[in-house]
C-alpha cells in the first residue's frame, strides 16, 4: 500500500457548552500556531466546529490537547489526506454559533439529539428501498443549493435553500413531504443536520428521524459510497472530495455545463 500524503487534514464538531470560549480560543490559537497548523475553528457557548490541516504529527498533537479538556474527550475527526494544505492562513474565532441557524432555542448541547444512523445502516436501508420495520426512506439534504448541485445522494429530498438560516422556513412549508416516511437528514459532515433533526422533530412528523451520523464524509469513509451521485462540495481549496475522500477530479458541479 503506497504512504498516505504528507499533509493531514481533519474536520469535527462537538455541541458543548462553553462558556469560557473567549479564553479557550487564545489557548487553541497558540497551540495551532505553534505546530504548524492551518484552518478554521470556531468556537461558540454551544461547541466547536474545526477544519485544520498541517503535519500529522502536529495535527495529532493538536487534538490530543485538545482532549485534555474533559468536555472535548469525545471528538472523533474525521480525517483525510492531501499533496499540500488547503488552507491559506489559521483563524480560531468566536462566534454566537457554530453553524448559524438563527433560532436560539435549538441548542443541541441542552436539547436531545434525534437517533444518529450509522452509515452502513443507511447505505442496506438503501438497498433494501425501506427501513427494519418496512417504512419508506427518504434522505433530506440541508446543505445549500450550490453544494448539491456537486452531489447527493439518489432521490434525496433538496428544497434549493441558499444558506442554512433558509432550512426552517423550507420544513415549515414542506412538511407534508416527510409524513408517513423514515427521514434521515445529512450534510457534509454532520454539524447541520445535527441541528435541522431537532427542528425536524419538533414539526411533529409521523415518523422516525435521523440524523447520518458523521455526515456525507463519514459516509464515504465507511461504506463504498453506493447510491451517492457526485462529489461532497469541502469548504477549503481542495473544493470537492470524491467517495475516496480524495479531491475530486470532477470539479464542476454536477449536472453544470
Amino acid at each position: 500500500m503506497s504512504s498516505p500524503a504528507p499533509v493531514l487534514n481533519i474536520s469535527c464538531y462537538l455541541f458543548v457548552g462553553l462558556p469560557d470560549a473567549a479564553e479557550l480560543r487564545e489557548r487553541l490559537h497558540a497551540e495551532a500556531l505553534a505546530r504548524e497548523l492551518k484552518g478554521t475553528v470556531l468556537l461558540a457557548e454551544e461547541g466547536i466546529n474545526l477544519f485544520l490541516a498541517g503535519p500529522p504529527e502536529g495535527v495529532r498533537g493538536w487534538v490530543a490537547m485538545l482532549k485534555g479538556d474533559a468536555r472535548f474527550a469525545t471528538l472523533s475527526p474525521k480525517e483525510s489526506w492531501s499533496e499540500a494544505v488547503p488552507f491559506r492562513k489559521l483563524l480560531v474565532k468566536v462566534k454566537p454559533e457554530i453553524i448559524r441557524m438563527n433560532m436560539p432555542a435549538i441548542r443541541p448541547d441542552q436539547l436531545p439529539r434525534a437517533p444518529a444512523l450509522p452509515a452502513a445502516t443507511l447505505r442496506r436501508w438503501l438497498n433494501q428501498g425501506h427501513d427494519d420495520d418496512g417504512r419508506p426512506v427518504v434522505t433530506l439534504d440541508t446543505r445549500n443549493a450550490f453544494e448539491v448541485d456537486y452531489g447527493t445522494f439518489d432521490g434525496a429530498i433538496d428544497w434549493r435553500i441558499a444558506r442554512f438560516t433558509e432550512f426552517p422556513a423550507a420544513l415549515a412549508a414542506r412538511k407534508d413531504e416527510l409524513m408517513g416516511k423514515t427521514v434521515v437528514s445529512f450534510c457534509t459532515g454532520g454539524i447541520r443536520c445535527e441541528k435541522a433533526a431537532i427542528v425536524l422533530q419538533q414539526q411533529g412528523l409521523d415518523g422516525p428521524v435521523y440524523q447520518l451520523e458523521g455526515g456525507i464524509l463519514k459516509y464515504f469513509e465507511e461504506t463504498d459510497g453506493a447510491h451517492y451521485h457526485g462529489s461532497c462540495f469541502v469548504f477549503d481549496q481542495r473544493e470537492a472530495l470524491d467517495a475516496g475522500l480524495a479531491p475530486s477530479s470532477e470539479i464542476k458541479p454536477a449536472g453544470k455545463a
